[in-house]
């Protein structure tokens, strides 16, 4: 006999795994493509240069940090080619957090009327900031063309796997911090500080060498840097793009080590290891949006 007392257990929102998470995620496709467009037509609205703004930033950064190398005497030979490669993927990272993070809250309108994966909306953020990237890096292409720049032709194809890697982890991240954010609003106020912590962690206006020293006599501690998963990102990119391994820095009359002088084999290998971060944070990203998602529309 059943005692008055008993609460009878309803399932509110029933758990969902990773692969049915994914299969909605794709059937919702075109809805992400509009929410795209919608990201993109709302950043610009109003705006003379509109998608040219994406430009500006790499632009502005790679300006004030050339000059001030410069006058540092740190800079060398195609030193803005070196500086770019690793701004433009950082930057896509970077805003791709950012954004993501904002993605539940800034639409919260949507998530208690309208029934679709809401993963969409952190995906939707971190696909118009790939729209930027994707310009810059065609910029960056007509610069390496105009210039005339030799690549390392042997190397410049991981940059496509650097990239794919970069854009799962910046979608796991997203889908995460979203999450979060809706329950702890200051996500969005520490995450300001650790993206510019991190910044300075990724040998991206430095070189890796600065960190590392000697890899050989280092030993196991010289790696400790590679921890850091947009460091083999940005060092792949950079190893293709930028072509050599070492230049001459100011007046300096010996070549100073800019990379691990490596077989393409170290750098897919290091690529491979952030790959496998990165879909294990996004398997738990998911899992953990998973749990949140049912009490979005009351906290919100």
């Amino acid at each position: 006999m059943t005692s008055p007392l008993t609460k009878e257990l309803k399932i509110v929102a029933p758990r969902r795994t990773v692969v049915t998470h994914l299969t909605d995620i794709w059937k919702y496709r075109q809805l992400w493509q509009q929410l795209v467009r919608k990201e993109l037509h709302v950043r610009y609205q109003k705006s003379v240069l509109g998608l040219a703004w994406s430009l500006a930033n790499p632009l502005f950064l790679l300006a004030i940090y050339s000059v001030v190398f410069s006058i540092l005497g740190s800079s060398f030979e195609s030193f803005a080619i070196w500086l770019l490669s690793g701004l433009l993927i950082w930057n896509f990272f970077a805003t791709a957090l950012s954004t993501g993070t904002q993605a539940i809250t800034s639409n919260s309108y949507l998530v208690g009327k309208v029934n679709f994966p809401r993963e969409i909306l952190p995906l939707a953020s971190v696909g118009a900031t790939f729209v930027h990237f994707l310009l810059s890096g065609g910029l960056m292409v007509v610069v390496l063309a105009v210039l005339r720049f030799h690549v390392d032709w042997a190397f410049l194809w991981l940059t496509i796997p650097a990239v794919l890697i970069c854009l799962i982890m910046a979608c796991a991240f997203a889908i995460l911090l979203s999450a979060v954010n809706v329950y702890a609003r200051d996500t969005t106020h520490l995450l300001d500080l650790a993206i510019l912590a991190w910044f300075w962690l990724t040998p991206i206006v430095y070189e890796f060498n600065i960190m590392t020293k000697n890899l050989e006599s280092k030993g196991w501690y010289g790696y400790l840097h590679l921890l850091n998963p947009m460091t083999p990102i940005v060092m792949a990119i950079q190893r293709g793009v930028y072509g050599r391994t070492s230049a001459v820095k100011g007046s300096a009359t010996e070549a100073s080590l800019l990379l691990p002088d490596l077989s393409v084999m170290w750098y897919l290998r290091n690529l491979a290891f952030v790959f496998v971060f990165a879909v294990t944070l996004l398997i738990v990203a998911i899992k953990i949006f998973d749990r949140a998602e049912s009490n979005f529309a009351e906290v919100m």
